[in-house]
């Protein structure tokens, strides 16, 4: 006897057609690196080396499981808020918020770090490789106020000399600080970022 006249993997792309035509999808860039976990020891280092205290509103690019901000909001009663592309990491920063018990402190949203308002942060970290930290450098220098910090785990931001520079578990941590001039340089560049 003969099974159906079409194939498993037909069957599956059929079936992914269909869920994706129920999803509503948000548009996001797609991931240049793979999600890759800072170590709790790491985070807290982080977030000591930039100085987070209960005025500061910290922000994630590239958030992943949310551990940063969470951490930021449970043990400096900073405010935060968590960026990433993918939606089951998002998902998962949620669920680790409500568990840590800051979900009034953090906000996360499936969105480009590119197309992110950063206004409102004083503190952004960063785990994201080093062609993207110099990309994202005019944008920070544009947006973040002066006195605003930045963290970056692993990776350093080209020509820019960082304030600070720590190892913690083998891992480097670099730390900058925003100033004016930065800014105003940041406001004669060309708005395009990418």
């Amino acid at each position: 006897m003969r099974g159906p006249a079409y194939s498993l993997p037909g069957a599956a792309l059929a079936a992914f057609g269909v869920l994706l035509a129920q999803t509503p999808l948000k548009t996001v860039q797609i991931p240049e690196i793979p999600f890759v976990a800072t170590s709790s020891a790491v985070a807290a280092a982080m977030l000591r080396l930039a100085n987070v205290t209960e005025r500061d509103v910290v922000y994630d690019l590239g958030c992943g499981d949310g551990r940063i901000v969470t951490m930021a909001a449970r043990d400096f009663h900073a405010r935060g808020m968590g960026i990433d592309v993918n939606p089951d990491l998002i998902r998962r920063a949620r669920d680790n918020a409500d568990r840590a018990g800051v979900e009034a402190s953090v906000t996360f949203e499936v969105a480009d770090l590119f197309d992110t308002d950063l206004h409102e942060a004083t503190v952004v970290a960063l785990y994201l490789i080093p062609s993207m930290n110099v990309r994202l450098r005019p944008k920070l220098w544009k947006e973040l106020k002066p006195g605003s910090r930045v963290v970056s785990h692993n990776w350093d931001m080209g020509d820019w000399t960082p304030d600070k520079e720590e190892e913690v578990d083998g891992q480097k941590l670099y730390l900058w600080t925003i100033r004016d001039g930065r800014r105003r340089r940041a406001a004669k560049e060309s708005p395009a970022v990418r």
